[in-house]
């Protein structure tokens, strides 16, 4: 989480009622940074059988967080020093189907958030409305006939009705979520804008319409926007030797990227767009991140880069497999870090699923051939433990091993798991080897003989 170099932590305080999940876990999660959104825990807590949970953590800034159930999300703003109390609108989060988290998750109803009377998410719920509707009413005038004067006519009616508000961070948000409308109207050129809201203001890295507008501004910036970068070869620059101060230096000729800080941060956010352009040399792009986020002075650029690659290697081969803790049919807890010293060839699956169980037949003998060599893992996404245990009960010749998805529904996403059966190929370090694998009945084994030839 990118927080300022200076400053005191406080402890926030979050406590509510989520009627409808009573044992199971909640998360408070956090962006990493707002380019890449590579989420981070914050805490975690069980949800007690009244329904109640409670989170303390401490923070230095206003954070944009969320509260996960299983795959269901809720999202709010915490402020340091706060005390927060949730109501969720009741819930049915026992799934007795196939689990997709990429297709059956939900939005998570707030009936309640009870705080102080400065509370930011009360004002920027109220600003949305007003905002939402303006866009909705005049979109026409500011994009087509750019209309500046009604522009002006909503700040005015902003200003008026949000005048005794004092929030910072509130404030910060008004005044990037108008610069949208500004460039949506054409009020200044790029230059004009960029001095008004970058070039002489501070990198507000925490605050999510200054990153909106700074994702939108500096989107494609290096290789369309900027005239006096338009004409350098990136991809040649970043192949060669000593590519992070050429960038540097190639940059300094545009005037908005004058600031150091600001310069690095838009070659940050130029590099993650050109690592899937054609003619882009994508180890070349990552190795230059490591670079930054190395030597860079700026620690929260440093942060961006470290979560950029992160964000441009999940689930890429030689990079760290997602870890795991799960149950056994036998209630035993088996850690993916526990099968370190042999290749591991994962799959998810669930009783559901025909094709998932025609796989594992199949996966029978290619288990039995390599048995001594990989260890074979099948993790079950059913909703009930029960049914993995039944399913194996009756299944004897399936000696490998089983584990129970049960609360860690996170993991699914970790590991993208968006149609079952899936299969992972993990190398004997712990780190993904192939994603997704073959099945079975693709290749699978010749993918595993070539393997362990090697």
């Amino acid at each position: 989480m990118i927080i300022p170099i200076s400053g005191f932590s406080q402890t926030t305080i979050i406590s509510g009622i989520a009627p409808g999940a009573e044992g199971r876990l909640i998360r408070l999660i956090v962006p990493g940074d707002l380019i890449t959104f590579v989420e981070k825990d914050l805490s975690q807590a069980n949800i007690d059988t009244a329904g109640k949970f409670t989170f303390s953590v401490e923070l230095k800034t206003p954070v944009y967080a969320g509260l996960t159930i299983d795959f269901h999300r809720t999202d709010l703003y915490l402020e340091p020093g706060k005390t927060y109390s949730l109501r969720f609108a009741p819930m049915n989060y026992k799934v007795t189907t196939e689990v997709n988290p990429l297709i059956q998750s939900q939005n998570i109803q707030i009936l309640k958030l009870s705080s102080d009377a400065d509370d930011v998410n009360f004002f920027i719920q109220q600003f949305n409305i007003l905002y939402n509707n303006f866009l909705l009413q005049n979109f026409n005038a500011l994009y087509r006939d750019r209309n500046k004067a009604v522009l002006d006519t909503f700040r005015s009616t902003i200003v008026t009705s949000f005048r005794n508000t004092k929030n910072f961070y509130f404030g910060t948000y008004i005044r990037y979520k108008l610069a949208g409308l500004e460039q949506l109207a054409q009020v200044g050129g790029t230059p004009q804008i960029a001095k008004k809201y970058f070039m002489d203001s501070p990198i507000l890295y925490e605050n999510t319409e200054y990153m909106d507008f700074f994702n939108q501004f500096f989107s494609k910036y290096l290789t369309v926007t900027s005239k006096a970068t338009r004409l350098t070869d990136f991809q040649k620059m970043i192949i060669t030797a000593g590519s992070y101060p050429s960038m540097m230096k190639a940059l300094a000729q545009d005037t908005v990227l004058r600031k150091p800080q600001l310069r690095e941060l838009v070659m940050l956010k130029n590099l993650m767009e050109m690592f899937n352009m054609p003619g882009y040399n994508q180890e070349s792009i990552l190795s230059l991140l490591e670079t930054i986020s190395k030597e860079t002075k700026y620690d929260n650029n440093k942060v961006v880069a470290e979560d950029m690659i992160k964000f441009l290697t999940h689930l890429r081969a030689g990079t760290p497999a997602p870890e795991f803790t799960l149950q056994d049919r036998y209630r035993e807890k088996l850690s993916l870090k526990d099968l370190k010293g042999k290749p591991v060839v994962l799959n998810f699956w669930t009783t559901y699923c025909q094709g998932c169980l025609t796989e594992m037949d199949l996966l029978k003998p290619i288990c039995d051939k390599y048995k001594d060599r990989i260890s074979f893992v099948s993790i079950s996404a059913d909703n009930q433990f029960e049914k993995m245990v039944y399913f194996v009960s009756m299944k004897k010749d399936f000696t490998w091993r089983f584990l129970h998805i049960g609360d860690q529904m996170q993991l699914l996403k970790d590991y993208d798991v968006r149609t079952y059966p899936l299969f992972v190929i993990i190398d004997e370090q712990g780190n993904i080897y192939k994603y997704p694998a073959e099945m079975p009945s693709t290749g699978l084994e010749a993918t595993l003989e070539k393997m362990v030839s090697k």
